[in-house]
């Protein structure tokens, strides 16, 4: 285990899943998984299409229900609030697929993050907090602008401000770096880690293998909705079961 992995292991536990499962009828998406999150920690949540990342987050945000299991924040039952409340609590994510409030300008976007989640404003201190939120991801000069005149990456990154503004306690990153071209991603690694180094509890869903590596303190490997590894990316993405679910059977 790397000094990185070590420091945090001293850290608070700010989120705790215990055994979440998630069924579809007689389908099973996620399955007893079990993990905790440490302040300032980076999390790696990864694994081949279809092993229930995105439904763990889901089920993180409120986004859906577990059926059976919990997850705690601190004092706070979770699975057993509302998605709104939740976010109230202090999580905040972003979304494999963009979703931004068409209806509004960059600005006013950024100020419904604030809003909303846990840090709540009114007025011009708003205004002024959600100005530094897009200065934080590099959009302050579209401020006024439609998000219809925004680029892939910077409707990304103004999703990004938004989930920021809400002062949340834990980040919850879906693929945040998916579609992007080379020179988009690396920005986008770079504006991550910054985020990192600002001391923010991340939890990341990610197949970039090169952005997993770089930003994450240790990884949570799921597979056909189960927990298969847990530890720092070098040692998760030299386990063998690990390596068998990304290449198949085939794998000896």
């Amino acid at each position: 285990m790397d000094k990185v992995a070590l420091k945090t292991m001293d850290k608070p536990t700010v989120l705790e899943v215990r055994e979440a499962t998630k069924r579809f009828g007689g389908l099973v998406a996620v399955n007893q998984v079990s993990f905790d999150v440490r302040e300032h920690e980076v999390i790696g949540l990864i694994g081949p299409n279809g092993s229930g990342k995105t439904t763990m987050m889901n089920l993180i945000s409120g986004a859906l229900k577990v059926s059976d299991g919990y997850i705690m924040m601190g004092d706070n039952l979770l699975s057993d609030m509302p998605e709104r409340k939740i976010a109230q609590s202090g999580v905040a994510r972003t979304f494999q697929l963009v979703r931004v409030l068409a209806g509004l300008s960059v600005l006013e976007n950024v100020m419904a993050g604030a809003v909303f989640g846990h840090r709540k404003l009114w007025g011009k201190g708003l205004e002024v907090y959600a100005m530094r939120q897009l200065e934080r991801v590099g959009l302050a000069a579209a401020a006024n602008k439609p998000t219809s005149a925004l680029t892939y990456i910077d409707q990304k990154r103004l999703e990004l401000a938004r989930a920021l503004a809400a002062d949340p306690k834990l980040i919850l990153l879906d693929e945040w770096l998916a579609g992007l071209n080379p020179t988009e991603l690396q920005t986008g690694i770079e504006l991550i880690a910054s985020l990192r180094d600002e001391g923010r509890t991340i939890i990341l869903v990610e197949h970039v293998m090169d952005a997993i590596r770089s930003l994450c303190d240790r990884c949570v490997v799921m597979s056909s909705g189960i927990k298969i590894a847990e530890g720092t990316p070098a040692e998760v993405l030299s386990d063998k079961a690990v390596i068998k679910a990304y290449l198949g059977d085939d794998y000896e």
